[in-house]
């Protein structure tokens, strides 16, 4: 069903501008300017993946959460700082580590790839 928008919709407007900088402003910018113009259009990248995968992670964040037997990060929080879930260490962690990956998908996808490849070569 269609939204009470028209085409462009927010997605399509956030795309617009970031293609307008990464194409005609950067290229012509130096300095200052070029770097607040590269900071600009990598936050708008950033609202585009989580425009695109929003839903979903907020879905699987609350299904994390339930599994832990909480409705929100501040009662999983509190419960961990009260040492209540001590014993179910493995558990938390795997709930963390999937809260982590969702947030980098959005803010840095390439950051684990780029992770594994430096702990790769620390370790060669």
């Amino acid at each position: 069903m269609p939204g009470p928008h028209d085409v462009p919709a927010a997605r399509g407007l956030v795309e617009a501008v970031r293609e307008f900088l990464e194409r005609d402003v950067l290229p012509a910018a130096a300095g200052r300017q070029r770097f607040h113009a590269l900071v600009a259009a990598n936050l708008l990248a950033m609202v585009e993946r989580e425009l695109e995968l929003g839903p979903a992670q907020d879905a699987e964040h609350r299904e994390r959460l339930a599994a832990l037997g909480f409705g929100s990060d501040a009662e999983l929080a509190r419960a961990i700082r009260a040492g209540e879930l001590d014993e179910r260490y493995g558990e938390v962690r795997t709930a963390l580590l999937g809260a982590v990956e969702a947030k980098l998908a959005v803010a840095n996808p390439a950051y684990p790839a780029a992770a594994e490849s430096a702990s790769a070569i620390s370790k060669s």
